[in-house]
Protein backbone atom coordinates (compact mmCIF):
# COMPACT_ATOMS: atom_id res chain seq x y z
CA UNK A 1 0.00 0.00 0.00
CA UNK A 2 1.35 3.40 -1.04
CA UNK A 3 -1.03 6.31 -0.37
CA UNK A 4 -0.50 10.03 0.40
CA UNK A 5 -1.91 9.33 3.87
CA UNK A 6 -0.83 5.98 5.29
CA UNK A 7 -2.19 3.90 8.18
CA UNK A 8 -2.34 4.04 11.09
CA UNK A 9 -4.08 7.37 11.61
CA UNK A 10 -5.64 8.87 14.71
CA UNK A 11 -8.77 10.62 13.40
CA UNK A 12 -9.97 14.16 13.95
CA UNK A 13 -12.13 14.50 17.07
CA UNK A 14 -14.83 16.77 18.50
CA UNK A 15 -15.22 18.55 21.84
CA UNK A 16 -18.58 18.80 23.62
CA UNK A 17 -20.58 22.04 23.57
CA UNK A 18 -23.89 23.01 25.17
CA UNK A 19 -25.17 24.99 22.18
CA UNK A 20 -24.40 25.30 18.48
CA UNK A 21 -21.26 27.42 18.01
CA UNK A 22 -21.27 30.55 15.86
CA UNK A 23 -19.62 30.80 12.47
CA UNK A 24 -19.87 29.05 9.10
CA UNK A 25 -20.45 25.40 9.97
CA UNK A 26 -21.53 22.09 8.53
CA UNK A 27 -23.89 20.04 10.72
CA UNK A 28 -24.16 16.25 10.63
CA UNK A 29 -25.98 13.62 12.69
CA UNK A 30 -23.66 12.01 15.25
CA UNK A 31 -23.38 8.27 14.63
CA UNK A 32 -23.16 5.66 17.38
CA UNK A 33 -20.75 3.16 15.91
CA UNK A 34 -17.05 2.46 15.48
CA UNK A 35 -14.95 5.21 13.96
CA UNK A 36 -13.26 3.78 10.90
CA UNK A 37 -10.79 5.23 8.40
CA UNK A 38 -10.77 3.25 5.16
CA UNK A 39 -7.50 3.09 3.22
CA UNK A 40 -7.84 1.74 -0.31
CA UNK A 41 -5.00 1.22 -2.77
CA UNK A 42 -6.16 -0.94 -5.67
CA UNK A 43 -7.18 -4.32 -4.28
CA UNK A 44 -5.77 -3.52 -0.83
CA UNK A 45 -8.21 -2.30 1.83
CA UNK A 46 -7.32 -1.48 5.44
CA UNK A 47 -9.92 -0.54 8.06
CA UNK A 48 -8.31 1.57 10.76
CA UNK A 49 -9.95 2.25 14.12
CA UNK A 50 -9.87 5.36 16.29
CA UNK A 51 -7.25 3.65 18.46
CA UNK A 52 -5.13 2.71 15.42
CA UNK A 53 -6.05 -0.96 15.76
CA UNK A 54 -7.10 -2.68 12.52
CA UNK A 55 -10.75 -3.62 12.19
CA UNK A 56 -10.41 -5.74 9.04
CA UNK A 57 -10.73 -9.19 10.63
CA UNK A 58 -13.89 -8.24 12.51
CA UNK A 59 -15.78 -6.91 9.48
CA UNK A 60 -14.86 -9.14 6.52
CA UNK A 61 -18.19 -8.40 4.81
CA UNK A 62 -17.12 -4.77 4.24
CA UNK A 63 -14.25 -5.52 1.87
CA UNK A 64 -16.27 -6.23 -1.29
CA UNK A 65 -18.71 -3.29 -0.93
CA UNK A 66 -15.85 -0.86 -0.23
CA UNK A 67 -13.91 -2.08 -3.27
CA UNK A 68 -17.03 -1.65 -5.35
CA UNK A 69 -17.95 1.82 -4.06
CA UNK A 70 -14.68 3.69 -3.45
CA UNK A 71 -12.18 5.12 -5.94
CA UNK A 72 -9.09 3.04 -6.72
CA UNK A 73 -6.87 5.08 -4.38
CA UNK A 74 -8.36 7.00 -1.47
CA UNK A 75 -8.55 7.47 2.29
CA UNK A 76 -12.06 8.01 3.66
CA UNK A 77 -13.09 8.75 7.24
CA UNK A 78 -16.40 7.47 8.55
CA UNK A 79 -18.23 5.16 10.92
CA UNK A 80 -19.12 1.48 10.95
CA UNK A 81 -22.56 0.72 12.34
CA UNK A 82 -25.03 -2.12 12.64
CA UNK A 83 -28.75 -1.49 12.21
CA UNK A 84 -31.32 -3.93 13.60
CA UNK A 85 -34.97 -3.40 12.65
CA UNK A 86 -34.05 -0.06 11.09
CA UNK A 87 -32.29 1.33 14.17
CA UNK A 88 -28.65 1.58 15.21
CA UNK A 89 -27.76 -1.23 17.61
CA UNK A 90 -24.49 -0.68 19.45
CA UNK A 91 -24.81 -3.97 21.36
CA UNK A 92 -24.93 -5.91 18.08
CA UNK A 93 -21.96 -3.91 16.82
CA UNK A 94 -19.97 -4.62 19.98
CA UNK A 95 -20.49 -8.36 19.57
CA UNK A 96 -18.59 -8.19 16.29
CA UNK A 97 -15.30 -7.69 18.15
CA UNK A 98 -14.65 -11.35 18.91
CA UNK A 99 -11.45 -13.43 18.89
CA UNK A 100 -13.04 -16.51 17.27
CA UNK A 101 -12.93 -16.40 13.46
CA UNK A 102 -15.95 -18.71 13.20
CA UNK A 103 -18.08 -16.38 15.31
CA UNK A 104 -16.90 -13.34 13.35
CA UNK A 105 -17.97 -15.08 10.12
CA UNK A 106 -21.34 -16.03 11.59
CA UNK A 107 -22.05 -12.51 12.85
CA UNK A 108 -20.89 -10.97 9.56
CA UNK A 109 -23.77 -12.86 7.98
CA UNK A 110 -26.37 -12.39 10.71
CA UNK A 111 -25.66 -8.77 11.65
CA UNK A 112 -23.72 -7.25 8.73
CA UNK A 113 -22.21 -3.82 9.24
CA UNK A 114 -22.63 -0.71 7.12
CA UNK A 115 -20.31 2.24 6.58
CA UNK A 116 -21.22 5.94 6.51
CA UNK A 117 -18.57 8.29 5.11
CA UNK A 118 -18.21 11.85 6.41
CA UNK A 119 -14.73 13.02 5.37
CA UNK A 120 -11.96 12.29 2.87
CA UNK A 121 -8.24 12.56 3.60
CA UNK A 122 -6.74 11.59 0.25
CA UNK A 123 -7.73 10.90 -3.33
CA UNK A 124 -5.38 9.44 -5.91
CA UNK A 125 -1.91 10.83 -5.27
CA UNK A 126 -3.16 13.93 -3.45
CA UNK A 127 -3.42 14.43 0.30
CA UNK A 128 -6.43 16.56 1.23
CA UNK A 129 -5.71 17.03 4.92
CA UNK A 130 -4.60 20.66 4.49
CA UNK A 131 -7.73 21.51 2.49
CA UNK A 132 -10.65 23.19 4.33
CA UNK A 133 -13.53 20.93 5.25
CA UNK A 134 -15.77 22.68 2.73
CA UNK A 135 -13.46 21.52 -0.08
CA UNK A 136 -13.08 18.01 1.35
CA UNK A 137 -16.85 17.67 1.61
CA UNK A 138 -17.23 18.63 -2.04
CA UNK A 139 -14.75 15.90 -3.00
CA UNK A 140 -16.56 13.39 -0.80
CA UNK A 141 -19.94 14.24 -2.35
CA UNK A 142 -18.43 13.67 -5.78
CA UNK A 143 -17.04 10.30 -4.68
CA UNK A 144 -20.41 9.39 -3.17
CA UNK A 145 -21.92 9.19 -6.64
CA UNK A 146 -20.63 5.62 -6.62
CA UNK A 147 -22.04 4.74 -3.19
CA UNK A 148 -24.84 2.26 -2.63
CA UNK A 149 -25.85 0.28 0.49
CA UNK A 150 -24.12 -0.75 2.67
CA UNK A 151 -21.89 2.27 1.87
CA UNK A 152 -23.49 5.65 2.56
CA UNK A 153 -22.75 9.37 2.53
CA UNK A 154 -23.41 11.13 5.85
CA UNK A 155 -26.15 13.76 5.45
CA UNK A 156 -25.04 17.33 6.13
CA UNK A 157 -26.63 20.76 6.28
CA UNK A 158 -25.40 24.31 6.80
CA UNK A 159 -28.74 25.43 8.21
CA UNK A 160 -28.69 25.42 12.05
CA UNK A 161 -32.49 25.25 12.18
CA UNK A 162 -32.50 22.07 10.11
CA UNK A 163 -29.67 20.72 12.26
CA UNK A 164 -31.72 21.18 15.43
CA UNK A 165 -34.66 19.42 13.79
CA UNK A 166 -32.31 16.50 13.16
CA UNK A 167 -31.06 16.73 16.74
CA UNK A 168 -34.59 16.16 18.05
CA UNK A 169 -35.86 13.71 15.43
CA UNK A 170 -32.95 11.40 14.72
CA UNK A 171 -32.40 10.28 18.29
CA UNK A 172 -35.16 7.80 17.58
CA UNK A 173 -32.91 6.09 15.04
CA UNK A 174 -30.17 5.57 17.63
CA UNK A 175 -28.13 8.70 16.95
CA UNK A 176 -27.01 10.75 19.91
CA UNK A 177 -26.70 14.34 18.71
CA UNK A 178 -24.87 16.46 16.16
CA UNK A 179 -21.32 16.87 14.92
CA UNK A 180 -20.47 20.48 14.00
CA UNK A 181 -17.61 21.07 11.56
CA UNK A 182 -16.06 24.51 10.83
CA UNK A 183 -16.09 24.86 7.05
CA UNK A 184 -12.63 26.41 6.89
CA UNK A 185 -10.72 23.91 9.05
CA UNK A 186 -8.10 21.45 7.75
CA UNK A 187 -8.06 17.83 8.91
CA UNK A 188 -6.12 17.76 12.18
CA UNK A 189 -5.15 14.32 13.48
CA UNK A 190 -6.13 13.47 17.07
CA UNK A 191 -7.27 17.05 17.80
CA UNK A 192 -10.67 18.14 19.11
CA UNK A 193 -11.19 20.98 16.66
CA UNK A 194 -14.76 20.02 15.74
CA UNK A 195 -17.76 20.17 18.07
CA UNK A 196 -20.44 17.77 19.30
CA UNK A 197 -23.82 18.60 20.75
CA UNK A 198 -25.30 15.67 22.62
CA UNK A 199 -28.48 14.92 24.50
CA UNK A 200 -27.98 15.11 28.27
CA UNK A 201 -30.33 13.55 30.82
CA UNK A 202 -30.09 12.32 34.41
CA UNK A 203 -31.22 9.23 36.29
CA UNK A 204 -31.02 7.88 39.84
CA UNK A 205 -29.24 4.52 39.91
CA UNK A 206 -28.30 1.85 42.42
CA UNK A 207 -24.55 1.47 42.99
CA UNK A 208 -23.96 -2.29 42.94
CA UNK A 209 -20.19 -2.45 42.65
CA UNK A 210 -17.03 -0.69 41.56
CA UNK A 211 -13.74 -1.20 39.80
CA UNK A 212 -10.38 0.06 40.97
CA UNK A 213 -8.82 2.69 38.72
CA UNK A 214 -6.15 1.40 36.33
CA UNK A 215 -3.57 3.35 38.35
CA UNK A 216 -4.52 1.31 41.42
CA UNK A 217 -5.45 4.54 43.19
CA UNK A 218 -9.11 4.68 44.21
CA UNK A 219 -12.37 4.00 42.38
CA UNK A 220 -12.13 3.95 38.60
CA UNK A 221 -15.84 3.40 37.94
CA UNK A 222 -19.07 2.78 39.81
CA UNK A 223 -21.17 -0.07 38.42
CA UNK A 224 -24.79 0.99 38.10
CA UNK A 225 -28.07 -0.87 38.26
CA UNK A 226 -31.78 -0.17 37.79
CA UNK A 227 -34.74 -2.34 38.71
CA UNK A 228 -36.80 -3.87 35.94
CA UNK A 229 -40.63 -3.98 36.14
CA UNK A 230 -40.22 -7.59 37.34
CA UNK A 231 -38.03 -6.46 40.24
CA UNK A 232 -34.68 -7.64 38.86
CA UNK A 233 -31.64 -5.40 39.23
CA UNK A 234 -30.30 -4.84 35.73
CA UNK A 235 -26.75 -3.73 35.00
CA UNK A 236 -27.17 -0.50 32.99
CA UNK A 237 -23.63 0.87 32.75
CA UNK A 238 -20.93 2.61 34.76
CA UNK A 239 -20.12 6.10 35.99
CA UNK A 240 -16.48 7.11 35.55
CA UNK A 241 -14.12 10.01 34.75
CA UNK A 242 -13.32 10.96 38.35
CA UNK A 243 -10.47 13.20 39.43
CA UNK A 244 -7.64 11.58 41.38
CA UNK A 245 -8.86 13.16 44.61
CA UNK A 246 -12.45 12.06 44.01
CA UNK A 247 -11.33 8.49 43.28
CA UNK A 248 -9.77 8.25 46.72
CA UNK A 249 -12.80 9.82 48.40
CA UNK A 250 -15.15 7.37 46.71
CA UNK A 251 -13.09 4.43 47.93
CA UNK A 252 -13.75 5.53 51.52
CA UNK A 253 -17.42 6.27 50.80
CA UNK A 254 -18.21 2.81 49.39
CA UNK A 255 -16.01 0.84 51.81
CA UNK A 256 -18.87 0.15 54.30
CA UNK A 257 -20.88 -1.49 51.48
CA UNK A 258 -18.25 -4.03 50.35
CA UNK A 259 -19.62 -7.59 50.53
CA UNK A 260 -17.32 -10.22 51.97
CA UNK A 261 -19.78 -12.96 50.98
CA UNK A 262 -20.65 -12.40 47.30
CA UNK A 263 -23.32 -15.11 47.19
CA UNK A 264 -26.02 -12.70 48.31
CA UNK A 265 -25.31 -10.16 45.58
CA UNK A 266 -27.90 -9.89 42.76
CA UNK A 267 -25.11 -10.41 40.24
CA UNK A 268 -23.17 -13.13 42.05
CA UNK A 269 -23.24 -15.38 38.97
CA UNK A 270 -21.20 -12.79 37.09
CA UNK A 271 -18.17 -13.57 39.22
CA UNK A 272 -18.08 -17.00 37.59
CA UNK A 273 -15.51 -17.19 34.77
CA UNK A 274 -17.73 -19.40 32.60
CA UNK A 275 -20.67 -17.00 32.96
CA UNK A 276 -18.34 -14.20 31.88
CA UNK A 277 -17.18 -16.02 28.75
CA UNK A 278 -18.84 -13.63 26.28
CA UNK A 279 -17.31 -10.54 27.90
CA UNK A 280 -20.66 -8.79 28.43
CA UNK A 281 -20.79 -8.68 32.23
CA UNK A 282 -18.99 -6.58 34.85
CA UNK A 283 -15.64 -8.13 35.62
CA UNK A 284 -15.16 -9.62 32.16
CA UNK A 285 -12.06 -8.53 30.24
CA UNK A 286 -12.85 -5.99 27.56
CA UNK A 287 -12.25 -7.49 24.12
CA UNK A 288 -10.11 -4.52 23.12
CA UNK A 289 -8.07 -4.27 26.30
CA UNK A 290 -7.96 -7.89 27.46
CA UNK A 291 -4.73 -8.60 25.62
CA UNK A 292 -2.98 -5.86 27.57
CA UNK A 293 -3.47 -7.72 30.81
CA UNK A 294 -4.24 -5.87 34.03
CA UNK A 295 -6.92 -6.36 36.63
CA UNK A 296 -10.44 -6.15 35.20
CA UNK A 297 -12.16 -7.51 38.33
CA UNK A 298 -14.95 -5.72 40.14
CA UNK A 299 -15.89 -5.45 43.79
CA UNK A 300 -19.55 -6.17 44.63
CA UNK A 301 -21.33 -3.74 46.97
CA UNK A 302 -24.54 -4.14 48.89
CA UNK A 303 -27.03 -2.37 46.59
CA UNK A 304 -28.11 0.13 49.24
CA UNK A 305 -26.92 3.52 47.95
CA UNK A 306 -28.31 5.65 45.15
CA UNK A 307 -26.38 7.99 42.89
CA UNK A 308 -27.67 10.53 40.37
CA UNK A 309 -25.84 10.36 37.05
CA UNK A 310 -25.96 12.34 33.84
CA UNK A 311 -26.08 10.46 30.55
CA UNK A 312 -26.50 11.22 26.88
CA UNK A 313 -28.98 8.53 25.90
CA UNK A 314 -30.00 4.95 26.57
CA UNK A 315 -31.13 2.04 24.45
CA UNK A 316 -32.24 -1.46 25.37
CA UNK A 317 -32.03 -0.50 29.05
CA UNK A 318 -28.36 0.53 28.97
CA UNK A 319 -26.53 3.85 29.01
CA UNK A 320 -24.64 4.87 25.89
CA UNK A 321 -21.69 7.25 25.78
CA UNK A 322 -20.26 8.93 28.84
CA UNK A 323 -22.12 8.58 32.15
CA UNK A 324 -21.00 10.83 35.00
CA UNK A 325 -21.76 10.91 38.69
CA UNK A 326 -23.57 14.08 39.77
CA UNK A 327 -24.23 13.41 43.47
CA UNK A 328 -25.26 10.85 46.04
CA UNK A 329 -29.03 10.64 46.63
CA UNK A 330 -29.50 9.65 50.32
CA UNK A 331 -33.17 10.64 49.96
CA UNK A 332 -33.87 7.88 47.41
CA UNK A 333 -34.59 4.22 48.21
CA UNK A 334 -32.78 1.77 45.90
CA UNK A 335 -36.02 -0.05 45.14
CA UNK A 336 -37.48 3.14 43.67
CA UNK A 337 -34.76 3.32 40.98
CA UNK A 338 -36.42 1.71 38.01
CA UNK A 339 -35.71 1.41 34.31
CA UNK A 340 -38.79 3.55 33.67
CA UNK A 341 -36.52 6.57 34.18
CA UNK A 342 -34.76 5.85 30.89
CA UNK A 343 -36.82 7.72 28.36
CA UNK A 344 -36.45 6.43 24.82
CA UNK A 345 -37.48 8.55 21.83
CA UNK A 346 -40.00 7.64 19.17
CA UNK A 347 -38.45 5.19 16.69
CA UNK A 348 -37.17 6.63 13.41
CA UNK A 349 -36.02 4.34 10.58
CA UNK A 350 -32.33 4.72 9.82
CA UNK A 351 -33.09 5.21 6.11
CA UNK A 352 -34.76 8.52 7.02
CA UNK A 353 -31.47 9.71 8.53
CA UNK A 354 -29.41 8.54 5.57
CA UNK A 355 -31.83 10.22 3.18
CA UNK A 356 -31.77 13.60 4.95
CA UNK A 357 -29.94 16.68 3.75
Amino acid sequence: MDLPVMPPVKPMLAKPVKALPDGPMSYEPKWDGYRCIVFRDGDEVVLGSRNEKPLDRYFPEMRAPLLDALPERCVVDGELFVAIDGRLDFDALGQRIHPAESRVAMLAERTPAEFVAFDVLALGDESLISQPFEARRAVLEDIAGGFHPPIHLAPATRDPAVAMEWFDAFEGAGLDGLIVKPLGDPYTFDKRTQFKLKHVRSADCVVAGYRIHKSGDGVGSLILGLYSPEGQLWHVGVAASFTAARRRELLDEVAPLVMEDFSGHPWSAWLDAEANADGSMPGAPNRWSGARGGDHSWIPLRPERVVEVSYTWATAGRFRGTTKMLRWRPDREPGSCSTEQLAEPEPVPIHEVLGAG
